[in-house]
């Protein structure tokens, strides 16, 4: 059982913030409100506060660094920036040119440590979503489908038909990255011109096996019983929390603040119910309550490392909000969660699904002359991942289809079915509606055989009523 890792990010003031000055004071690992217009006094105590001067590669190697180390050997990771908008979240997880972000540094790290433990081969493979107004949206996939979470036993939970790329390099990585960042939703508000709508989630899937000993072949009849393992590194970048009366939202803009800040109140929730023990005692956490809380549920109480990076404004005219961000981290640091090495022994790992397929193609290519037999079987090993991925994307995109298909088919009985209670029906009986069309639907008339009622009779004589008038309508 290991806390949250909470690091506090302060970000410079602006020359407008700067003139009126900040309430708060920093230290190695605390910040305490002295002043301002709520309750000073208030002293917040993290693992690492890191000031206006500090740089991304600082909290980096403050953290980040060993996370991204333990998902190499087995172990999920998980990092993302929360805080409220114009905070500095984008730049500390993607950086500049000048100076790269949390996203970058960790790249470049997965593959310096994965060439360091030479005694293991390892797949990497990659994908790229946002969280937009509520939908998941695939910035890997030009189409943009709208996808959903689910869950199952093998794979835990995932998001079905969501696009993944094999990738051996992390300038391939990098380059994915900017391909989806070109798709994500990016709009202007009064606080930020480039203001992130949406939460990003991007995820790598660390396989890695034994190599063993011998020659090729051998090696690859030895490993059919290794367990393989298998980690995720998610490295998420949340959208700001947004007050409309700051950022003059209105229209989209307001739509999209709305789901912004519906999800981060469900992710203060659920940070809620855990720093409390509720989940320990059988209580509900409202994971359900929001596409982003759900994702990351193993990463929130679950069986991952975590770091959550809070970025704050110092300015005086944020107080209120820069405490909320302190309050939501506090209780963040609170939470426990229980990282283990993931193995598997099943075919749910793509290295173990493979092994047939290459000892057949290693088997033919021994049988033809040829001086790189062993480089073009991991060619035709790469093309066999990438192919295999492709199929399982597009059944779970069939899955997805025929389930909303029996959803529209089941709506559509529902409607006839309520249609059908407002229709009125004659409550006739057939038989008598078959006496009428041989009648030729004529009417019918009743009248007393006279002197069988006389007080009848008398009452006819006194309205002079004929009695052949008197009709029984049926």
């Amino acid at each position: 059982m290991e806390n949250i890792l909470v690091s506090i990010r302060v970000r410079p003031l602006n020359k407008q913030e700067a003139s009126k000055g900040s309430p708060w004071k920093l230290t190695s690992n605390t910040i305490n409100l002295t002043g301002g217009p709520s309750v000073s006094g208030q002293t917040f105590t993290f693992d690492r506060v890191f000031g206006t001067d500090s740089k991304t590669k600082d909290i980096y190697d403050a953290h980040t660094k060993k996370i991204i180390s333990s998902t190499v050997k087995g172990f999920n990771g998980t990092i993302f920036a929360y805080g409220q908008t114009s905070s500095g979240k984008t730049y500390t997880m993607r950086g500049s040119q000048e100076e790269p972000g949390i996203i970058p540094l960790a790249i470049q790290d997965v593959f310096r440590n994965i060439e360091a433990e030479t005694n293991r081969e390892f797949l990497l493979r990659v994908s790229y979503m946002e969280i937009y107004n509520e939908e998941i949206k695939d910035l890997l996939a030009p189409e943009n489908r709208k996808l959903q979470v689910h869950e199952s036993a093998e794979r835990g939970i995932f998001v079905a038909g969501l696009r993944e790329e094999i990738v051996v390099s992390p300038e391939q990585v990098l380059q994915l990255m900017d391909a989806g960042e070109a798709h994500r939703h990016i709009g202007e508000t009064n606080m930020n011109v480039h203001s992130s709508r949406s939460h990003t989630i991007f995820r790598m899937v660390i396989e890695s096996r034994d190599r063993g000993e011998g020659d090729p072949s051998e090696r690859e009849s030895l490993q059919t019983s290794d367990p393989v393992r298998v980690s995720h590194l998610n490295l998420v970048d949340l959208a700001g929390s947004e007050r409309v009366n700051k950022t003059g939202a209105e229209g989209t803009r307001l739509k999209e603040g709305t789901h912004i800040n519906k999800s981060l109140m469900t992710l203060g929730n659920v940070i809620n119910k855990l720093s409390e023990g509720i989940e320990r005692q059988g209580g509900h956490v409202p994971y359900r309550d929001s596409k982003l809380t759900r994702i990351l549920q193993p990463a929130l109480g679950g069986n991952a490392k975590t770091l959550i990076i809070c970025n704050i404004t110092p300015a005086l005219v944020h107080v209120d909000e820069t405490r909320g961000t302190l309050q939501f981290a506090s209780r963040a640091n609170r939470v426990t969660n229980c990282a283990q090495v993931n193995e598997i022994m099943t075919d749910a790992a793509l290295l173990k699904r493979q092994k047939k397929e290459i000892e057949e193609l290693r088997r033919k290519l021994q049988e033809s002359p040829s001086d790189h037999w062993e480089e073009e079987v991991l060619n035709l090993r790469n093309e066999l991942l990438k192919t295999e991925l492709e199929k399982e994307r597009m059944a779970m995109e069939l899955q997805e289809s025929q389930k909303a298909a029996e959803r529209r088919f089941k709506e559509q009985q529902q409607k006839i079915a309520n249609l059908s209670t407002m229709v009125i029906n004659s409550a006739v009986d057939d038989r008598c509606l078959d006496k009428r069309k041989k009648k030729g639907n004529r009417r019918e008339t009743w009248c007393a055989r006279p002197g069988s009622n006389p007080g009848f009779d008398e009452l006819l004589g006194m309205r002079n009523i004929p009695r052949k008038s008197l009709l029984l309508l049926r």
